[in-house]
């Protein structure tokens, strides 16, 4: 039996972020109980979730063995889909107003026009096809480099990637609060002819149904503008994506040769395929430098507050 003290050593920085992530979510929820239906359920489940963190840095250290270290790692990668579906049930009842006229303004303030309408003029359905499938590869970049970062044993890295991906993905889902947004699919273009309008191939349209779904949007749904997540300011994609590059180059990884054009198609393919106004990626970018700024002095600190030493980029 260990102390509170004790075992609070063995929370990797990633565990942390969890735990802090979760209890402002709680929060959350407890201050806005009348606006959010089902608040309740999503307090047992953050509390659930936080156990969670707990109990499988306790196993990963009482046991030392793969499976829980294994188990440990890779939790994190269900609490990243699973947040973003709590947040649908937060932003909108929490923020009912939409700023997609601000974001449309800014871009033609910058541009002088609609950006998606400009790059429409390029479309075509190879472009299309290939686009959208990287667009779809998003949440697997960091697993990625998880995977890339293991199998040279790098484990001190892996902890510093798999904290800073899963705080900058916190930081996003809190972004999104900020100022809600549909995007151009809905506010530019005819969300119900995208597949005519912007054609691609063989996968496109499957692809799309796929994200579509996964933002509350299902095929035959009458009213999509009313019931999409509000999660395009700022673009997650851009600012997760960025940091998955940022962390392959800063640590010297050989994955960088594969995460620099893969992820810069990706970021370009959130314009083209009219799911984010400009200002939503120039949002992504600012999030993203304060994510991997702070992102350091945070991990370090825990480091030190565990008595381990402190990270640096070269470090395995």
């Amino acid at each position: 039996m260990i102390n509170a003290k004790e075992y609070l050593r063995h929370l990797k920085a990633f565990d942390l972020v969890v735990v802090v992530f979760y209890l402002i979510l709680t929060i959350l929820h407890i201050v806005f109980f009348k606006e959010i239906d089902s608040w309740w359920i999503w307090i047992l489940v953050n509390a659930g979730i936080i156990m969670l963190a707990f109990v499988l840095a306790y196993l990963e250290t009482k046991y030392e063995n793969k499976l829980w270290q294994g188990l440990h790692y890779w939790y994190i990668a269900p609490l990243v889909l699973l947040t973003f579906k709590q947040i649908y049930f937060m932003v909108k009842p929490i923020r009912t107003y939409d700023f997609d006229n601000l974001f449309i303004a800014i871009d033609r303030w910058m541009f002088g026009t609609d950006p998606t309408h400009f790059l429409h003029q390029i479309a075509n359905p190879v472009l299309t096809e290939v686009l959208q499938i990287i667009y779809g590869m998003f949440y697997l970049l960091p697993i990625f480099l998880g995977l890339f970062l293991l199998r040279k044993k790098r484990f001190v890295a892996m902890d510093f990637a798999l904290f800073t991906i899963f705080y900058g993905f916190c930081l996003s889902y809190l972004g999104y609060f900020l100022l809600p947004g549909i995007g151009p699919r809905f506010t530019l273009h005819n969300f119900f002819t995208i597949n005519e309008q912007l054609p691609g191939l063989f996968l496109t349209n499957f692809l799309r149904e796929l994200v579509n779904a996964g933002e509350s949007i299902p095929a035959g749904t009458p009213n999509p503008a009313e019931v999409v997540q509000r999660d395009i300011f700022p673009s997650g994609h851009t600012m997760i994506t960025l940091i998955v590059i940022y962390l392959s180059v800063k640590l010297k990884s050989r994955s960088q040769y594969f995460f620099v054009p893969i992820g810069s198609l990706l970021i370009f393919s959130t314009v083209y395929l009219w799911y984010h106004y400009v200002i939503d990626l120039i949002a992504g970018l600012l999030f993203m430098i304060f994510a991997v700024w702070s992102a350091k002095y945070i991990f370090n600190w825990w480091r030190r507050k565990i008595g381990k030493a402190e990270f640096k980029y070269g470090d395995n």
